[in-house]
Formats: C-alpha cells, structure tokens, sequence
C-alpha cells in the first residue's frame, strides 16, 4: 500500500458549529495523519479558482458563496491511500445516501453544507494541496 498525500476542507457551516475537533477524531482514528492545517477565510477569487472546475455547472455561483460564507478548515492528511480512505470517511456528497459513522452522515446539514471537501484523485490531491500549501508548511 501507498503513503499518499490528500487534501481535506472543513466547510464553513461545520467550523460554525465548532466540528472541527470531532472532524478531525473520525480522520485520525481511522488512521489518517493530518501534516498540514490552517484556518483561513477564502476570498471570492480564491474560492472560484479553487473551484473553477465546476465553472459550468448551475452549482457553482451557490457553491463558490457558501465556501466564503465563513471559516474554512484546511489541511493535509497522509496514510496509506489517504485519497480513498479519506473519502470513505467523508461518506457520500448526499448525506442522506452516506453509510452511518460517516462525517457528513454524522454532521452535513444538506448535499451543499455537507461539512467536508476531499480530493478525488491522487493528482487532484497534489494540485489541490499546492493550491493551499507551500513545501514548507507540510512536516
């Protein structure tokens, strides 16, 4: 198995709510290491860069507010295929539809406030990362 890198988000409506700490819990007990992490406010461009993605798509104007709405959460996680086991831990986008003891099954308060962002690939992970992260900042 591969020691992998991969990128996590604390959306504003869990850091409102104080989750970071629980968040955080689920993650490292199912055996993610966090190396990295900074609570910042993205601005507007910041978030529609981050997300530019998703440009086309009819969600991306509510996603790109709900992301500057507050606090974020960001950091690194490494593990052994942290992009996978990260995401299993997330559960699925649509609480609804997440296994139980996932984070959004546990805190998403609907499939936009779904309290988490992950990578969903190991390169998305290494742009995503490089996106918030310098070198120096990842021990």
């Amino acid at each position: 198995m591969a020691i992998e890198n991969t990128l996590s988000i604390i959306k504003p409506d869990a850091t409102d709510r104080n989750l970071t700490g629980a968040i955080n819990s689920k993650l490292e007990k199912a055996g993610l290491k966090i190396i990295a992490q900074k609570r910042l406010k993205l601005s507007r461009e910041m978030a529609q860069k981050f997300y530019e993605v998703h440009k086309d798509r009819p969600f991306y104007n509510d996603l790109v507010d709900f992301m500057i709405s507050g606090p974020v959460v960001v950091q690194v996680l490494s593990g052994e295929n942290a992009v996978m086991l990260n995401r299993e831990v997330m559960g699925a986008t649509n609480p609804s539809e997440a296994k139980d003891g996932t984070i959004r099954k546990e805190f998403a308060l609907s499939i936009e406030a779904n309290s988490v962002h992950g990578s969903d690939s190991l390169e998305n992970a290494k742009n995503e990362i490089s996106f918030f992260f310098s070198s120096i900042e990842i021990v």
